[in-house]
């Protein structure tokens, strides 16, 4: 809430709400796994729940920094493009990453885990600087 809140300070309409629920909801899907597919099932649980499509896309979204649909394939998750896409969905995502457990962590903690995971040349490790870069780039490093 406080990136959000840093945004609209910055003078960018985001719906807090929204942000609130899907902070709040975003690993619902780790109730059935923990894998990576944990997303696309908590948007379906989200969605079988009637929760609003907003909610359901940033729960399945959050993932890395998104997923693209060919990783996705790869990885056997539903076919569907799995990359943030709005202002909400890319604050959750990267709010996501800068916790590990119960505590905050520098974002280069998290760059540095999925590089050393999925390798330092992997799409998902550019995708995360980018939306870091977006992020301090809109709001500064310390919101």
């Amino acid at each position: 809430m406080r990136l959000a809140e840093a945004f609209r300070r910055r003078g960018y309409q985001v719906n807090l709400p929204l942000v609130e629920a899907g902070a709040i909801l975003h690993d619902i899907g780790r109730s059935k796994t923990h894998g990576t597919e944990h997303g696309a099932v908590g948007g379906g649980i989200a969605r079988r729940l009637g929760l609003p499509e907003e909610v359901a896309r940033i729960v399945e979204r959050h993932v890395g920094a998104g997923l693209s649909r060919e990783e996705a394939r790869k990885l056997g998750i539903p076919d569907g493009d799995y990359i943030p896409e709005t202002l909400e969905e890319k604050i959750v995502t990267y709010a996501d990453k800068l916790v590990e457990g119960d505590h905050e962590v520098d974002i280069q903690v998290t760059i540095d885990h999925f590089a050393e995971e999925l390798g330092a040349d992997h799409p998902a490790v550019d995708r995360l600087r980018h939306l870091h870069d977006e992020m301090v780039g809109a709001v500064g490093p310390k919101f």
